[in-house]
């Protein structure tokens, strides 16, 4: 036979946990994590429950007795427990469930059915002696505040002269009741299996991310682009810190290969001129821990991280494991690639499309060698100021390398972050996650209709313990048919799904002025795509004729700071309305009142017009409330029930972001 059979009383279905515990749940600093379970026993004794949450074994909190976290019943289905637990401090916590005998609420039951069931005194004798003696072993255990009201309710228990109800009632105060609750007398206490939560800063949930290339920040001259510096791009930071973005993301930094460079477009024969890929990595000039010259030195690149910071954000550095042919790599480490037959290295293919400027790396030849060099290229960078990366196509490197990898660095610096660009299928981007990946991008880019956004956007609350998503609404290798068919106003709706259904969410330089051109039709690739050559953007003359997004990306980014219901993803939720152009949700924050109400068309064309059927309890409040709701993007209030009729014209603004307040305040509103 197999199992505990040290397990007093049933513990099972706990949840958040990861693979069965193989892997940690995650959370963020201050993120309010809900623990359940279904605990229950034999019998009709009561049975109570709590989560032990211990701090990492580096905090003086872990030796001490752990804080009682009480499970709470909640319905519709039996037996189901739960509570709240916020860890305060990065790093590696645990948590388990405890199950126990309840004396307390056995002996209230017991009694008040008794007493309502006509009972007198000789028949509760046992009863009353029992509770005096249980309130007499909580007195010994509490503080002396309380020691007090505690003996005197047993001493009245005890009392024969008093009624039944006099004596009764000392002990049943709502003031004492509260007391026990905190100081629970526990029996028989049964433990689950210890599970581990990885707790990260809070820009692992939370963050709006900006992509841009350093190259294409340098002057035009006389026509023609010149090559950018970090000096250079340093120069743009303030207008995308003045858009609210708090994280920007570089693509590879590093020297580019020269043989079979890529051309314009990403063609196989590149003009003298031609600057390539920054994902073909490595030359002479140096590999994945250097710096590419024309951008600057490494000196260079700190100067950009610390200016960076100044401005309220940090850089987020694409790691991309693969290698030009001519990276230092090829030539000292032949057997980190695969070689063919014929005695050629294998360049990368995604049938029909061949990179012939890029060489994959093959982790199982040298695991060892590769593994501390890998390691070893991070702390570089890691070193120099980086605390952000994005992961190149993770999911074409085996599993096993990343969990290792991940963790070696987490060991050392808990707070660096990790964002999985895997593209890929749902079980292979998942196990990303669960092996130690902080956020991933998501399919959101290619969800556009109402019924498959809700069903991603429940799927992601789902995992939510352990991958976090980021929307990012274009790469430089996507660029959606909506976006290069819906005109400005589709790019004002994927903004503001994005920023608003997802805690993190990005965007890749030149949305703002609505770029939209395809490489041909078909394509989700851009024309002139900044992949493969310097692409400058007039930024004065859009901000000069008003022709950019920038304004309404940073009223979008405003609103997310100032709601941390929109820093949330667990509390995600759809809302009903008659309309499959228009999508309606809400989030909530579990630490306040906050609440934030989404109302958006989902179709850039025509107006639309449809009528909301409201979870009002979801919102914390009552089916029959009225309360307001103000639009955070054009500053109107409106009454509101469960039933609301709207109206968008996505020429006009396509959505309505509302604050919902409560309670309705004094004085009529008009409709919405």
């Amino acid at each position: 036979m197999t199992g505990r059979a040290d397990l007093r009383f049933g513990i099972t279905d706990v949840a958040p946990v990861v693979s069965c515990g193989s892997f940690s749940t995650r959370a963020v600093v201050g993120e309010h994590l809900p623990i359940t379970a279904t605990v229950f026993r034999e019998g009709h004794d009561a049975v109570g429950a709590n989560v032990v949450l211990t701090p990492p074994a580096d905090d003086d909190r872990h030796t001490a007795p752990p804080p009682l976290v009480r499970m709470t019943e909640f319905g519709p289905e039996p037996d189901r427990w739960t509570a709240t637990v916020v860890a305060d401090r990065e790093g590696l916590w645990t948590y388990r469930v405890e199950a126990w005998d309840d004396p307390l609420r056995t002996w209230r039951h017991d009694v008040e059915v008794k007493v309502e069931a006509g009972q007198g005194a000789e028949e509760l004798a046992n009863d009353l002696e029992s509770g005096a003696r249980l309130y007499e072993e909580v007195a010994a255990a509490v503080g002396v505040e309380h020691r007090a009201a505690l003996t005197a309710a047993a001493a009245a228990l005890r009392d024969g002269s008093l009624s039944v109800t006099a004596r009764l009632t000392p002990a049943l105060t709502a003031g004492l009741q509260q007391v026990l609750q905190d100081n629970p007398v526990r029996r028989l206490v049964t433990s689950s299996p210890t599970y581990e939560l990885w707790v990260d800063r809070p820009r692992a949930l939370y963050g709006s991310w900006y992509e841009l290339f350093p190259r294409s920040e340098g002057p035009v001259v006389a026509g023609e682009p010149t090559h950018g510096t970090f000096t250079q791009a340093a120069d743009r930071l303030p207008a995308v810190a003045e858009m609210g973005f708090d994280v920007v993301y570089l693509p590879p930094i590093h020297p580019i290969g020269r043989e079979n460079r890529k051309g314009k477009n990403n063609t196989l024969v590149a003009e003298a001129d031609d600057v390539g890929s920054p994902w073909a990595i490595g030359s002479a000039e140096g590999g994945h821990d250097a710096v590419h010259p024309q951008l600057g030195t490494m000196e260079d690149f700190r100067a950009f991280v610390t200016r960076t910071r100044e401005l309220g954000m940090e850089v987020a550095l694409d790691f991309a494991l693969q290698a030009a042919p001519d990276h230092p790599w090829v030539s000292s480490h032949p057997e980190w690639f695969t070689t063919k037959p014929d005695g050629t290295i294998a360049y990368a293919e995604n049938p029909p499309k061949k990179y012939q400027d890029i060489y994959p790396i093959n982790f199982d030849n040298d695991p060892e060698g590769l593994y501390a060099e890998c390691l070893r290229v991070l702390r570089v960078w890691i070193d120099a100021g980086v605390r952000v990366f994005r992961v190149d196509n993770p999911h074409t490197k085996p599993l096993n390398f990343w969990h290792w990898l991940i963790w070696e660095v987490k060991q050392t610096d808990p707070d660096v972050l990790f964002l999985a660009e895997a593209f890929t299928r749902p079980a292979m981007m998942h196990q990303l996650a669960r092996v130690g990946y902080t956020q991933s991008y998501t399919y959101f880019t290619w969800r556009t209709g109402k019924t498959e956004l809700e069903e991603y956007g429940r799927q992601l609350v789902d995992s939510a313990h352990y991958m976090r998503p980021n929307f990012f609404v274009n790469t430089p290798d996507i660029l959606h048919a909506s976006l290069q068919y819906g005109g400005p106003p589709m790019f004002k709706i994927r903004a503001v799904l994005a920023s608003m259904m997802s805690p993190s969410w990005g965007v890749y330089s030149g949305f703002e002025l609505f770029e939209h051109v395809a490489l041909r039709p078909g394509s989700e690739e851009y024309l002139n795509t900044e992949k493969f050559q310097l692409r400058p953007r007039d930024w004065a003359g859009a901000e000069a004729s008003g022709r950019t997004l920038a304004p309404y990306l940073r009223r979008l980014n405003e609103i997310r700071r100032k709601h941390p219901a929109l820093q949330q993803l667990r509390t995600l939720r759809f809302h009903p309305i008659d309309n499959p152009d228009l999508l309606c949700f809400t989030k909530t924050d579990p630490g306040s009142p906050d609440a934030v109400l989404v109302v958006v068309s989902l179709n850039s064309t025509y107006t639309q017009i449809g009528t909301t059927a409201l979870d009002l309890p979801a919102l914390g409040l009552d089916w029959s409330d009225r309360f307001a709701v103000t639009d955070e993007i054009t500053g109107a209030t409106y009454d509101w029930g469960q039933f609301n009729y709207v109206e968008l014209d996505p020429h006009r603004e396509p959505a309505h972001v509302f604050a919902v307040h409560r309670p309705l305040p004094a004085g009529p509103l008009p409709p919405a």
